[in-house]
């Protein structure tokens, strides 16, 4: 329970920055059904089905998704 809190919070935090910086799409990284835009399995931002799911991604500020565990500029596999 404590990592599952863990993250909402990291991913809460990042997305409020991400509104006053020049964003970047980071994949890997957001949480199931908080996903920004539509993926290869759904048409709709919010839809993601899994944590982490590879080709969904969250807008974060420019040059913070390469320092993140899991993130990625471009969709996974």
């Amino acid at each position: 329970m404590k990592h599952k809190t863990s993250k909402i919070v990291i991913t809460s935090v990042l997305l409020s920055l991400s509104h006053y910086a020049v964003a970047e799409e980071c994949f890997g990284i957001a949480l199931a059904g908080e996903n920004d835009c539509a993926t290869s399995l759904n048409s709709c931002a919010g839809h993601s089905l899994e944590d982490a799911q590879a080709d969904a991604y969250i807008d974060l500020p420019k040059g913070l998704c390469d320092k993140l565990v899991g993130g990625s500029l471009i969709p996974k596999d």
